[in-house]
């Protein structure tokens, strides 16, 4: 029996994941979307695409959660987009009520389903999923270190003219401005990135990458990112479909590690088929804990809004 994904959101984001998803033949695929022939046309544009392509899997468009029933993994990206001088905070209580419809109303169909959320802001959205779903900690996950790190990865391998494929990388902390790379563990084919490029190309970078999504929103004008988000989301899919147990960055709640509790935050995790199987705790340095200090409580302050809100 193949397996079901559903992919909450049939923009952009949404879309593009599903149409990864068919491409990879990774799952059959439920398109749901309040906006009506939305997930119905674009999903049937995915399903024409296999004769070409050369996949053969079910693309289902929907706008109520009936035909989601059974799901293996649910994909939460619906929610309204950042604008030119939006931050992520602005979204906040727009976009909780959108991800809360969508969590309980995917969670009764698909009680034993894995969450993964790509909505911003990211790390509190995780939150408000896993208040409202009443899933184990493990079964909630949210996509944000994956999309950072290829960012992070593709200016370093810009700036040196190399495969980024050689690029051994980790970008920690909240899914924003306060994101943390971790310069001192990044590499080339295990050379030290210290080696190969100066301290001030390197905070150059690091700054390029915390705000890797908001120049992408300055050119866009009227959208944000969404082929980058699309593949990290697939690439943590087909990590717990294939349970290849990949060691991927993704916000996870944590109770204690990093100093941290009772906040999804970016760290590294094993993605295998029972969601996060492992929060890894890497040994950083005094500066490096700072920084995570500061991102943490970025995150902290806008779940404490939410509270207050809600």
């Amino acid at each position: 029996m193949r397996k079901k994904v559903t992919v909450v959101g049939a923009g952009n984001v949404g879309a593009n994941c599903a149409l990864r998803i068919a491409d990879k033949e990774l799952a059959d695929v439920v398109l749901v979307d309040i906006a009506e022939g939305i997930p119905q046309g674009k999903g049937l544009d995915i399903l024409q695409s296999g004769p070409v392509q050369g996949y053969d899997v079910a693309i289902t468009g929907s706008n109520d959660y009936e035909a989601t029933a059974g799901s293996d993994i649910v994909v939460i990206t619906a929610g309204f987009p950042r604008k030119p001088g939006m931050t992520r905070d602005d979204l906040l209580l727009a976009n909780y009520e959108i991800v809360k419809t969508a969590a309980e109303n995917a969670v009764k169909h698909s009680p034993n389903a894995i969450f993964i959320l790509v909505t911003n802001p990211l790390d509190v959205m995780c939150w408000a999923a896993w208040k409202v779903t009443g899933l184990p900690k493990n079964k909630v996950i949210g996509m944000a270190g994956v999309l950072d790190t290829a960012r992070f990865k593709t200016f370093l391998g810009d700036a040196l003219q190399v495969s980024v494929e050689n690029i051994s990388a980790l970008v920690l902390g909240g899914h924003g401005d306060t994101m943390v790379p971790i310069t001192r563990l990044t590499n080339v084919s295990g050379i030290p990135l210290s080696e190969l490029l100066d301290a001030d190309t390197i905070n150059a970078i690091v700054t390029r990458t915390q705000n890797g999504g908001a120049e992408i929103v300055k050119h866009l004008k009227t959208g944000s990112a969404y082929y980058a988000p699309s593949a990290a989301t697939v690439e943590m899919v087909e990590s717990i479909l294939k349970d290849k147990k990949k060691v991927l960055p993704c916000a996870a709640l944590l109770e204690g590690e990093y100093g941290i509790n009772g906040i999804f935050f970016g760290v590294p995790v094993k993605l295998g088929s029972g969601g996060i199987e492992k929060v890894y705790e890497v040994q950083l340095n005094d500066a490096e804990k700072a920084a995570m200090a500061k991102s943490a409580a970025s995150v902290q302050e806008m779940v404490d809004v939410l509270k207050q809100k809600v």
